[in-house]
């Protein structure tokens, strides 16, 4: 294809991507990284467009390529500035601003012309490896496997610019073949680039919608608290742990006591209120904790790994002690509340891990049948395996 259908069809596929990325905007919860890729496609679309129109009508006011590359440094950053904004970064337009005027200012200073090359490639490569080294840096290895086409595109898109340095370097004077070949390249890599693009960041979108759905699907949405659906497959990662390792492994059941009269006195606005002031006090003592989860209305379970006895006994009884001593304010009133709390540890002949939770739930029920506003222990304050708490 010679420079001008490379050129339309650059501008054609930025065109998808603006609206690829516009509608995915409209269609999700107006996140502002597609509001940015979408500017950054209308960017390249211009920038194409200028491009397909100087060498159709063939055009040689200076200030058009001038506009023509500075649309397309803004592209390119418009990329970068999305991925900090997915990333709850700021995206520094104020940069982009800077090498604008830079680029814009060689174009129109005649005895800078030479250098165009000089500044508008590095500007682009600097973006391009600024995309790749964000993303390569990020410690969720889980989201990785979203950025990966992201990274290895514009790796490759920078490598590929510094081949072209390289050219210009080695031929100090390329022949008007030349030049149409490299442009023609140029044109090449900018149009898989965009289609490249495009794709790629609507997986890094829809990836992190996935994962956000899925963490909605496993999390109480009153609380913030894992739910009984997350219950099954954590419990089960840590028995299988315990098992191969044979650390220890328990769990704290609660729930909150005469939580019905609390309803029935205040009304259920209040009740959902003490459920989160119990949750969040509990968070406060139970935050080195494994997994915490709303298994029922106002009963909930915590997962502790690899802790002794007694300090499990203590963090139960911190929790029970907290409760009780910070009442929920509102409304101008104070509700007293308490919690019945229920311990049980992994025993050797255990099978399951429901047999540790069910152990727990048994001694949470003796405490409520022993006075409430207690902490009970299997093994220790009820009949059970052999479970001792110890002093030391």
């Amino acid at each position: 294809m010679d420079s001008f259908t490379l050129a339309v069809a650059s501008a054609l596929a930025a065109t998808i991507m603006a609206v690829s990325m516009g509608l995915l905007y409209l269609a999700s919860s107006r996140r502002v990284c597609l509001f940015n890729w979408a500017v950054a496609g209308l960017f390249f679309t211009a920038s194409s467009s200028i491009v397909a129109c100087a060498i159709h009508f063939q055009l040689h006011d200076v200030r058009v390529p001038a506009f023509g590359n500075v649309l397309y440094v803004a592209g390119h950053y418009g990329i970068l500035a999305g991925l900090r904004r997915h990333l709850k970064l700021r995206p520094r337009w104020d940069l982009l601003a800077a090498v604008a005027l830079l680029v814009f200012g060689v174009h129109l200073v005649p005895a800078l012309q030479g250098a165009l090359t000089a500044v508008l490639v590095p500007a682009v490569v600097a973006i391009d490896l600024a995309v790749a080294r964000l993303l390569w840096r990020q410690p969720d290895r889980e989201a990785r496997v979203a950025y990966l086409p992201m990274i290895v595109l514009e790796a490759g898109f920078a490598a590929q610019q510094g081949v072209r340095i390289l050219a210009d370097a080695l031929h100090t004077a390329p022949g008007m073949a030349a030049c149409q070949f490299l442009q023609a390249c140029d044109a090449l890599f900018v149009l898989v680039f965009l289609s490249v693009a495009t794709m790629s960041c609507a997986l890094i979108v829809t990836h992190d919608q996935t994962r956000a759905l899925r963490r909605a699907s496993l999390t109480d949405v009153l609380t913030g608290w894992l739910n009984r659906r997350a219950l099954h497959d954590t419990a089960l990662r840590a028995f299988q742990r315990s098992e191969r390792s044979g650390a220890a492994l328990h769990f704290i059941t609660f729930d909150i006591d005469h939580f019905k009269s609390i309803n029935d006195r205040y009304g259920h606005g209040i009740g959902d209120a003490a459920i989160c002031h119990v949750t969040a006090v509990a968070s406060r003592v139970l935050h080195g904790c494994d997994a915490l989860f709303r298994i029922g209305g106002e009963e909930f379970a915590v997962l502790v790994a690899d802790s002794r006895a007694d300090e499990v006994w203590r963090m139960a009884e911190r929790l029970r002690e907290m409760v009780a001593a910070l009442p929920l304010v509102t409304e101008g009133r104070a509700v007293a509340m308490t919690v019945s709390v229920g311990v049980a540890g992994l025993d050797a002949g255990d099978l399951r891990w429901e047999d540790i939770l069910r152990r727990a739930d048994e001694a949470l029920y003796h405490a409520k049948q022993n006075g409430r506003n207690r902490v009970s222990v299997h093994g220790v304050d009820l009949d059970g395996r052999a479970y001792f708490i110890q002093t030391a």
